[in-house]
């Protein structure tokens, strides 16, 4: 695979285990062709799926493009902040970010609008905002401010832009030697009768291990007889809280099949904003369903109790 022109990627040792990966970008204009525009989305795809999850990132750079400010519409992508109205180039940006988890740092902060652009059009003399400092949801808190400076002679026609970052280094804990405590069904146990059998049992597979180990027998095949034998007679312990929905509801099942393809059509389509509406919409009536099953459940619960204390009132009183 060719190497990307236009972007760049450098990763800095943060701590012993912690790295931060920059990515530097120069994305193509709006008078190229859409082909060109969505290789290069793509080859920055690639150089995402190449970067290690626990990273932190930082992608920067002149996307060449105007994401708006509509936070309603990418409300995980954007902050409230945002100027201006969008464009193709920032159809395919924000769909990148909704993608990888990505959030838009220069519409987080609330600053004058001198402060959020870094362009001005030569023939409109109209200030956009066409470069964008970018982090994961994850870390954005990380990020302090995200501002431009107008003052900074950069010889360029593009305003300087700053970011304040404080990169909080999470520790990786030791935790080898430890394992997942096996529980079992100890409620058979409570009973005479199971409780004979399960000693029955027990003592028959360690007569077994007996005679199978040698003079110097190990803990650990000692540790797992008596695990499988429990295993085997006690089994897990039942569930304390019950689904309080149908699982196999018809139109439950038809509604989250309805919501999961619409969603993965805004993954593929770069998010237009028909497929945005159609995955939102399946949203609500996924929901709209959820609530009215919830509802059902109160509603036999409460005839439930109803009969019950009229049964007691009867038999009792």
């Amino acid at each position: 695979m060719p190497r990307p022109v236009r972007i760049m990627t450098m990763r800095l040792p943060l701590s012993k285990d912690n790295f931060a990966t920059i990515i530097s970008v120069y994305a193509p204009t709006m008078t190229n062709p859409h082909e060109n525009k969505e290789a290069f989305y793509n080859q920055l795809a690639s150089v995402f799926s190449g970067i290690p999850r626990t990273d932190k990132l930082l992608l920067i750079g002149d996307f060449n493009a105007r994401t708006g400010r509509d936070s309603d519409k990418w409300p995980l992508v954007m902050g409230k902040h945002g100027i201006g109205k969008c464009n193709s180039n920032g159809e395919l940006l924000l769909a990148l970010c909704y993608e990888f988890e990505l959030i838009v740092t220069n519409t987080r902060f609330k600053q004058k609008d001198e402060r959020k652009t870094t362009w001005m059009h030569p023939r409109s003399r109209h200030w956009h905002r066409n470069d964008f400092i970018i982090t994961t949801c994850r870390d954005k808190m990380d990020i302090h401010s995200t501002r431009a400076i107008r003052g900074a002679k950069c010889w360029t026609d593009h305003q300087m832009l700053r970011t304040k970052v404080a990169f909080r280094i999470r520790q990786k804990h030791n935790r080898q030697g430890t394992s997942k405590r096996t529980k079992f069904n100890r409620a058979k146990l409570s009973t005479i009768s199971h409780r004979e059998s399960f000693e029955q049992e027990m003592d028959s597979a360690l007569a077994q291990w007996e005679k199978k180990e040698s003079s110097t027998p190990e803990w650990a095949d000692l540790q797992q007889v008596v695990c499988n034998t429990a295993k085997t007679y006690l089994g897990k312990p039942d569930r304390k809280y019950q689904d309080w929905f149908y699982p196999n509801d018809q139109e439950l099942q038809t509604l989250m099949s309805r919501r999961d393809k619409a969603h993965q059509r805004v993954l593929q389509t770069r998010s237009t904003r028909s497929t945005t509406a159609a995955y939102k919409y399946a949203c609500r009536l996924l929901q709209k369903r959820t609530h009215a099953l919830k509802s059902y459940i109160y509603i036999y619960i409460y005839i439930y109790i109803y009969i019950y204390i009229y049964i007691y009132i009867y038999i009792y009183i």
